[in-house]
């Protein structure tokens, strides 16, 4: 990722189960819109937003801190529903 050619959003995981095996499989289907790699980013791991076993292995719970990138700033929209989707607790 070239420094300063992408978006970044900050994110608080909000539901109470934390991002398990449902939410994981709709922010994965969300991701695959994008036209470039979206990461997420929970302290000193990384994962592919598209893959749900990715997502899965970070262990999120409620609360944990995440930060979303897209390398591409065309992928605005894609990274902006994926915030919405943690930050309304994938409506559950």
């Amino acid at each position: 990722m070239e420094p300063g050619n992408h978006l970044t959003k900050e994110v608080t995981v909000v539901n109470e189960l934390g991002l398990h095996a449902r939410p994981a499989a709709r922010f994965a289907r969300t991701a695959q819109a994008a036209g470039s790699p979206i990461w997420v980013f929970f302290g000193s791991e990384r994962a592919d937003a598209t893959s749900i076993m990715d997502l899965l292995a970070l262990g999120c719970a409620r609360g944990a801190r995440l930060t979303l990138t897209a390398e591409d700033p065309t992928d605005r929209p894609v990274l902006e529903a994926l915030a919405r989707l943690i930050e309304t607790g994938f409506e559950e």
